[in-house]
């Protein structure tokens, strides 16, 4: 079945941030697939690269659960905007997710999709 970026991104959405199930944002991926996020100061609890689908539920689930990083989200306050490229692979999502307690934290992903499961995608943020 093939998905719409739109449906991809909601689910990458729900599976991290939202659920922060680890497991399912690992299935989102293709068995090859990468994530990198290459703002991230060396030593971060979220690696800069994670490749595999069981690096990337190991340390995305790392993440998940380092307390720094667990403020809920405020889906009410939250936005982004979602942008088609000339590649049908490719699309990039601006968001500004607030959190429930206070803060809220800008970023940029870039996604390359192969077959509906997500083949590489590149989180620009600085934490």
């Amino acid at each position: 079945m093939s998905r719409t970026h739109q449906e991809i991104f909601e689910r990458y959405v729900h599976a991290g941030p939202i659920s922060r199930d680890p497991d399912a944002v690992a299935a989102l991926f293709t068995p090859d697939g990468v994530f990198e996020a290459p703002l991230l100061p060396a030593g971060h609890a979220l690696p800069r690269r994670l490749s595999g689908r069981e690096e990337i539920r190991t340390g995305i689930g790392a993440f998940h659960h380092h307390p720094a990083f667990q403020g809920a989200v405020d889906l009410a306050r939250s936005r982004y905007v979602l942008h088609e490229t000339a590649d049908p692979d490719v699309f990039i999502v601006e968001t500004d997710t607030a959190f429930v307690a206070a803060g809220e934290i800008s970023l940029v992903q870039i996604f390359r999709i192969r077959d509906g499961e997500i083949a590489l995608m590149r989180d620009y943020f600085a934490a």
